[in-house]
């Protein structure tokens, strides 16, 4: 009886898709993103352990697309799975995402637009409703402003940059980028703590909270994914035909900069006095 001698066996692909392995973490994302929903209801309503629950839940979500990300950075940059078809495909995927936001942004300007266009009497007939103090669209308003669209401009610099292959004015251009977002934040975070009004007050300040803070959460959201950008262009994981990454993180970037577009137009600038 003759011993068989294993040979190795090479599957070769010839078709240019990727055919994603069994993965835990979109289990592992869906049961963190839960518990973490369930904690912060428990923690709005008063509930004991509500604020422990919700603090892991963040956790463990944060964890899953740590290492979520991870993989998808090593299939796309190591084991080269990211064909040209697969590109299309993540991209479309990319923009289809952008397309729910900017449904979801559409709700809230519907919501902002219906309370403010006809004010009722409980708000005095008047937008601002009587007793709010809106705040000065000049001042912090339109610094921000600034610092978005500048951002914008930074992030589409670098991009230009890395497809002319000079890795260095791409990293300059991305730190830029991140740079302006964070200063962005740290003054939405400073005009919030100054405002004379909060988000318990009325309409006016539920409108403005959540419509300003959601765009907030989505710049923190744009600044993580331009950071990983940033992070990966160091590392030499982009080239200047294969860096999909970074061309989604720009396309999200610039939703973010159109939405704040029209939230200082609405918002800030006719909400502060009611005319254009």
């Amino acid at each position: 009886m003759t011993n068989a001698v294993s040979q190795p066996r090479y599957q070769f692909q010839f078709h240019p898709f990727h055919l994603v392995e069994a993965s835990p973490w979109p289990l592992l994302t869906a049961n963190a993103t839960l518990s973490m929903m369930i904690g912060a209801v428990l923690y709005f309503n008063g509930i004991a352990h509500g604020s422990t629950l919700v603090t892991l839940g963040f956790l463990a979500t944060l964890f899953a697309f740590i290492l979520w990300f991870r993989d998808v950075t090593t299939e796309g940059t190591y084991l080269g799975d990211h064909t040209l078809m697969v590109q299309k495909g993540l991209t479309m995927g990319v923009s289809l995402f952008i397309v729910t936001e900017i449904f979801l942004f559409l709700s809230i300007f519907w919501a902002y637009f219906h309370s403010s266009l006809a004010p009722t009497v409980e708000l005095g007939s008047q937008w601002p409703p009587v007793g709010v103090t809106a705040l000065n669209p000049m001042t912090v308003p339109l610094l921000n402003t600034v610092l978005l669209l500048s951002s914008g401009a930074t992030v589409t610099y670098a991009h230009h940059a890395l497809i002319e292959g000079n890795r260095r004015a791409a990293i300059v251009g991305a730190g830029l980028t991140i740079l302006l977002a964070v200063m962005f934040t740290a003054l939405q975070g400073l005009e919030y703590m100054e405002a004379d009004f909060t988000i318990a007050d009325g309409v006016y300040g539920s409108c403005f909270f959540f419509s300003t803070g959601f765009h907030g959460f989505h710049v923190i959201i744009g600044t993580t994914f331009i950071a990983v950008a940033f992070f990966r262009i160091i590392n030499y994981h982009f080239t200047a035909e294969h860096h999909m990454g970074l061309e989604s993180s720009i396309l999200y970037w610039h939703f973010v900069d159109v939405v704040w577009l029209f939230l200082y137009a609405a918002v800030y600038w006719w909400g502060s006095d009611g005319v254009f």
